[in-house]
């Protein structure tokens, strides 16, 4: 029989196919990772990975295992979910937490609806930083995140909010009379950069390494929360790339905002651990894409 921790070591390296996010995802180190994977290789008796010094993959034995295992494993998670909520009902307590005013308006009208349909539910509601906003998901501190696309290492809801991208520039910038500007532009300005605590998939969407041309983007000075964020810019120590909301809900007389049309559209939606799935989980994502599923919804968010 293999163990709860080896069981997740296993279809957890088969996804990542690297040793150190797979010890991020797990919340172990990467010594307990290789020497789980060597356990369990040696009671196998066959090699589950092929290492090399620049990769990971599965053999054939690995794969098939993985293969075999997965839906099991799946099932074993749902039928403990199914007694609880047959036992609870969606009742208890639901931890939910955002990050940013759209995403905060977001989860006000999913708690709302989810409310009026689980009065027996108590929900609290927590305000995420952009520096703990994933650690929190991760620590189990909440059930539910509704915050910025990409995020690794959990479940990933429906999409909630599509935006645009605009940059946020110091109002005396040579920039701000633009009526719009290409990505191009982060080459030749400082960009402050997001919290290394956030997943570097996350990092890199908003924040590339290179422009479209292939020009190393310039690094500016890091900060921990949105409005330090706002208050370098002001500051002139740098620009950042930020979703359409920010200009109606964070407008400042020091910053301007300007049209970047040919950088991706940030994406919001619900994010909660696998192994947190709960009723009241699902109940409540299943609010939050409810009152996102008419178009005039999502506008007013």
């Amino acid at each position: 029989m293999l163990e709860r921790t080896e069981t997740e070591v296993l279809l957890a390296l088969a996804e990542e196919l690297h040793f150190g996010r797979t010890a991020e995802r797990l919340r172990l180190t990467t010594s307990q990772v290789s020497r789980t994977v060597k356990s369990l290789e040696r009671r196998i008796g066959a090699p589950l990975f092929a290492r090399t010094s620049r990769a990971v993959a599965l053999t054939s034995i690995g794969a098939r295992l993985v293969e075999d295992l997965r839906p099991h494993v799946k099932g074993m998670d749902a039928a403990v979910r199914t007694a609880i909520e047959a036992g609870r009902g969606v009742s208890g307590t639901l931890r939910v937490a955002f990050v940013g005013a759209a995403a905060g308006q977001l989860l006000l009208k999913a708690v709302a609806l989810f409310g009026s349909r689980y009065p027996d539910c108590e929900v609290h509601i927590h305000e995420a930083q952009v520096h703990d906003a994933c650690e929190r998901v991760y620590s189990g501190a909440v059930d539910v995140l509704i915050t910025g696309l990409p995020v690794r290492g959990v479940r990933v809801g429906p999409v909630l909010l599509s935006e645009p991208q605009f940059l946020a520039v110091p109002r005396r910038h040579r920039l701000a009379n633009r009526t719009k500007v290409t990505r191009e532009v982060l080459a030749d300005h400082p960009v402050v950069q997001m919290p290394d605590t956030l997943p570097e998939e996350t990092r890199r969407y908003r924040i590339p390494d290179t422009t479209p041309s292939g020009r190393p983007v310039r690094h500016g000075p890091k900060a921990n929360t949105f409005p330090e964020i706002l208050t370098l810019v002001a500051a002139g120590q740098g620009v950042f790339p930020v979703g359409e909301h920010v200009t109606r809900f964070y407008p400042r007389p020091d910053i301007t905002y300007i049209p970047m049309p040919d950088a991706p559209p940030l994406q919001w939606a619900p994010v909660w651990l696998d192994t947190n799935e709960t009723g009241p989980v699902r109940a409540f994502v299943t609010c939050a894409t409810e009152i996102t599923a008419s178009p005039a919804s999502t506008k007013s968010a």
